[in-house]
């Protein structure tokens, strides 16, 4: 049996920010219409963060039962470490499923029903990033499906329940969210590379190489920067979500001097901090004019 501080660890807590990002800056893009709504908004946070909490979960167990994890770098799985059976860890991203389905059923109703669709899209994406017969993640698209559901899904849906509509702020801050979490799975992978090559995950850091890896990792840590420049154009008090830079380029500092393994693994934590405090001053900010 898993103690509960395992269990905690299981849902890999470094990666709430990648959930509770992309409400902030949904929620201050709504509020840059005048339409933010309170209930709605933390009804939004309880999907987002009951997705990522599914979806890490479901990674365990998936990679778990493949065998992915038997030879592992970064932070402890349950499945892989024999710390939990696999029914066990995958009836965890089930019931997370559940709390985020429900809660998204709720805003479906109070918004609109062609959002239940959307969420299921949701649920199918994380399940079949690692699970299935053929998981994308394991084919190099997991970049893509974060940037997708964490970044223009997340955000935008977020604005959307609040406000009715999208707006091109909506979109550039989804834009840069999505970028940053991307980036946090750039930086997961990179020191994943050789274990997952010798596995026969095909991620898309296995594919560019170490190099080009580190390369991606900058460049998806510089678009927020360069979208806040745009956002000036709705609110220049928007240019306080620049002084997240100093974070990001904390965050990318073991990437550039070459670190591996192990000594990586702060770069996920401190990305996904960059990524919410970009969110929560840009948010500050597009409300301030």
């Amino acid at each position: 049996m898993a103690s509960t501080a395992e269990w905690i660890e299981g849902a890999r807590p470094r990666t709430l920010p990648n959930a509770i990002a992309p409400v902030i800056a949904g929620t201050g893009a709504a509020g840059a219409l005048g339409a933010a709504v309170w209930w709605k908004a933390l009804l939004a946070l309880v999907v987002s963060l009951a997705l990522i909490v599914a979806v890490n979960y479901a990674n365990d167990y998936s990679d778990g039962v493949r065998g992915t994890d038997d030879v592992r770098v970064g932070p402890m799985r349950l499945v892989g470490s024999g710390a939990a059976t696999p029914t066990a860890v995958k009836n965890a991203a089930f019931a997370a499923f559940g709390i985020a389905a429900v809660a998204g059923v709720v805003l479906a109703l109070t918004s609109a029903w062609w959002l239940i669709l959307v969420g299921a899209a949701c649920v199918a994406g994380a399940w079949f990033y690692t699970g299935g017969r053929k998981p994308y993640g394991y084919l190099g698209f997991g970049e893509v499906a974060v940037f997708v559901f964490f970044g223009l899904v997340a955000v935008l849906g977020t604005q959307f329940v609040q406000a009715g509509t999208v707006s091109w702020v909506g979109l550039l801050c989804a834009i840069s969210v999505g970028c940053f979490s991307s980036a946090v799975l750039v930086a997961n992978n990179l020191r994943d590379i050789e274990t997952d090559a010798a596995a026969g995950k095909n991620t898309l850091a296995v594919r560019l190489g170490d190099a080009r890896t580190r390369t991606l990792h900058v460049v998806l840590l510089a678009v927020p920067f360069l979208l806040t420049l745009a956002l000036a154009f709705d609110s220049a008090a928007a240019l306080i979500a620049l002084a997240a830079a100093p974070m990001a380029v904390r965050a990318h500092l073991p990437v550039r001097t070459g670190r591996k393994g192990l000594e990586l693994i702060p770069v996920l934590r401190d990305t996904g901090l960059a990524m919410l405090a970009w969110s929560v001053l840009a948010a500050v900010g597009l409300n301030l004019s």
